[in-house]
């Protein structure tokens, strides 16, 4: 115990031939070598000293949940707190009414171990699981298990899970007895249970259709000048370069994989070069970017991606979750130790469109004017006293815009950087999911598989969070652009930050550190090399957060009738019947009356001269070809052409809140999806 830590782990690391880990190199993508590692455990031990001096704290023994906990906590995050309360609440039902198929199950699972963890208590739950999802006698858990166990083997008879989704509009006169909302044929019986005494029945049956893409081209439509997005896909892919849908749930894609076990197997190595290439194709809705959807449907975003996250490892028999999450009080002032919330409310009154902490932003400014090249940035401590001193006063005079930052150094700007993160109430990053992904990484997974799990968790992060977390990741790039001077490197850069940025207060073991370490650094490395696909939002969530717009709509509208019409089906028909899709669109009934004739949009740009315009589109219509004419338009003066170069497309209301167009997406597939959406040109 006299050895300090990071010779101790090293010694352990260096012993791995002589006693095979669980974390092996043979069995891990995330194993690293012990010269990495040194850096990981000297900021470990850099922080542990810190922390006595600045704040007194010893690390708390990590508190085991109460039966039935997480399960409540877990039901709370994703949205679904009245199956908790028993209250009927539109945004729950029109929840659960698109769920997939894995999604579905993973809620059931829960919900029943909740409930049945009430019954050992002598307490009633609020409702039956099978009050709502309308299930046999046979326990859930034993599906899930079942579901589970399929993976391991022969799965070629099986059909793909239906992904729902919404491949065109709810009519405005749509009832939930109305086909609009069937996702089956007639004879298909899939229905709401009839609502009991004291519960609610949201979903029955879950039909197995064959998925449908959203956003996907029809047959015959695929356009080749949108095959990648120029940010970061290259246009010369090499042959080792792999694709990544977003248009089909991931869970569903793991689940309907026959023999996963043959997948190939990346080993993570200390070069960077040797992580897998990925492309994402443009489909003709474009990509969009987090920052692209309105905060209600952003909301509606991290829901579901949590869902579709549990789903995923409970696919490999993982459970994402086996603690609580670390709930600690922050500070209601000054910088360090206070919630990212609370620093964004108070930067709010300098600048209401601020996303991530101002702070922050200038701790950055400070390391790029000079520090950029300055070899190992973020390995240096930095002058103690300087540091202690300029804590103090960045808590007493940032706010007030009080602090000198011209006698502050580059160094000493990236010593407070890590503190300032090491030092939030809760870690930028979920800590609680760790665990989980080691379990992952054990497996042999693919890094496809890895990529996917994390890109889900980053779009289940809160908004302060996944906002800080992206310029954080940029700004890190940028130093890592300049590795020939600073060697900083992706893998320097993940072993020192990864405990700044994923920490836990709990007790572990060397063994259990040297997993969280190993794991920690190599999910940092994945968002440091995959950043521009990580922020892109999966299509397959934008259909479900279309699909519970509509749903809402459609229970606030027929509220007063509403546990008549909960017996239904839930799902359109229209992804397997086109028919029915163009007679549903070209039904009076289904489009808002209005004197704009079918395929013309009116655009409106409230700050050009030409504020309105009436456009016919056609198939080869792109939101920067609307744009364009725009600005051809408003030309007369320099002025405009300047204004324009900032503008995007929007579309707004009818099954989304706010969507801000890719400049590549096809207006007229946006338009057949959402008819009753407004279209406004403004600033991004």
């Amino acid at each position: 115990k006299s050895i300090p830590r990071c010779r101790r782990i090293n010694r352990m690391l260096s012993n791995e031939s002589l006693h095979a880990p669980a974390f092996s190199r043979s069995n891990s993508q995330a194993s690293v070598d012990s010269a990495s590692m040194e850096d990981f455990w000297r900021e470990i031990e850099s922080i542990n000293e810190s922390s006595v001096g600045v704040q007194g704290e010893q690390p708390a023994p990590e508190v085991k949940p109460v039966d039935g906990e997480l399960e409540a906590e877990w039901l709370q995050d994703v949205g679904l707190s009245t199956l908790l309360s028993g209250e009927e609440e539109e945004a729950g039902k029109a929840l659960l009414s698109t769920l997939t198929r894995t999604q579905a199950a993973a809620v059931q699972k829960r919900y029943h171990t909740y409930t049945q963890t009430l019954r050992r208590k002598s307490k009633p739950p609020v409702r039956d699981v099978r009050d709502v999802f309308g299930l046999s006698e046979a326990p859930p858990d034993a599906s899930c298990d079942n579901h589970t166990t399929q993976l391991a083997g022969d799965q070629e008879e099986k059909q793909l899970p239906e992904v729902f989704q919404t491949s065109g509009p709810v009519p405005e006169e749509a009832s939930l007895d109305s086909p609009a909302l069937c996702n089956g044929s007639p004879e298909e019986e899939g229905s709401f249970a009839e609502p009991g005494h004291s519960s609610v029945s949201i979903l029955e049956a879950v039909p197995d259709i064959p998925v449908h893409a959203n956003g996907a081209a029809e047959s015959g439509q695929t356009d080749p000048s949108v095959l990648s997005d120029d940010d970061y896909l290259e246009k010369n892919i090499s042959t080792e370069a792999e694709e990544l849908s977003f248009e089909v749930s991931y869970s569903e894609m793991v689940t309907e994989a026959p023999k996963r076990n043959k997948l190939k197997k990346s080993e993570i190595k200390k070069e960077d070069y040797t992580l897998t290439k990925f492309i994402v194709q443009k489909t003709r809705f474009g990509l969009t970017e987090a920052g692209d959807l309105s905060a209600e449907d952003m909301k509606k975003i991290r829901h579901l991606s949590l869902i579709e996250l549990t789903a995923f490892f409970d696919a490999f028999g993982i459970q994402l979750k086996r603690n609580k999450t670390e709930k600690v009080k922050g500070r209601d002032n000054g910088i360090f130790g206070v919630p990212l919330t609370v620093l964004l409310d108070n930067d709010h009154k300098k600048d209401p469109a601020v996303k991530v902490p101002l702070v922050l932003q200038k701790f950055f400014e400070k390391v790029e004017e000079s520090g950029l090249e300055s070899e190992g940035i973020f390995r240096l401590s930095g002058c103690t006293a300087k540091v202690k001193q300029y804590r103090e006063e960045l808590d007493a005079k940032f706010n007030a815009d009080k602090f000198k930052w011209d006698k502050m150094c580059h160094r000493e700007a990236a010593v407070m950087l890590k503190a300032f993160f090491r030092e939030l109430p809760t870690s930028l990053f979920p800590v609680e999911y760790i665990p989980a992904f080691v379990a992952l990484m054990e497996s042999g997974s693919h890094v496809r598989v890895q990529l996917q799990a994390l890109h889900l968790m980053v779009m289940a992060l809160p908004d302060a969070n996944r906002d800080t977390a992206q310029a954080l990741m940029t700004f890190f790039n940028k130093v890592i652009a300049n590795e020939s001077k600073n060697r900083m490197s992706v893998w320097n850069i993940s072993t020192v930050m990864a405990p700044n940025l994923f920490f836990s207060r709990g007790k572990h073991s060397d063994c259990e550190e040297l997993l969280l370490a190993n794991t920690a650094a190599h999910i940092l490395r994945l968002m440091l090399k995959y950043q521009k696909i990580l922020w892109k939002v999966p299509s397959f969530l934008i259909t479900q957060v279309r699909r519970m717009n509509e749903a809402t709509m459609l229970l606030k509208k027929q509220l007063p009738s509403v546990k008549k019409l909960l017996r239904r089906k839930t799902m359109e028909r229209e992804a397997t019947s086109p028919k029915a899709s163009k007679v549903l669109q070209k039904s009076p009934s289904a489009r808002r009356m209005s004197d704009v004739p079918e395929g013309v949009i009116r655009v409106h740009a409230p700050l050009f001269s030409k504020v309105s315009m009436a456009i016919q589109l056609n198939s080869h219509t792109r939101a920067k070809d609307i744009l364009a004419k725009f600005q051809f338009e408003n030309s007369h003066g320099s002025s405009e052409c300047i204004k324009i170069q900032n503008q995007r497309l929007y579309e707004i209301g009818g099954n989304i809140g706010q969507h801000c167009l890719d400049p590549d997406a096809y207006v007229l597939d946006v338009y057949h999806v959402n008819p009753h959406a407004e279209w406004v040109i403004k600033p991004q």
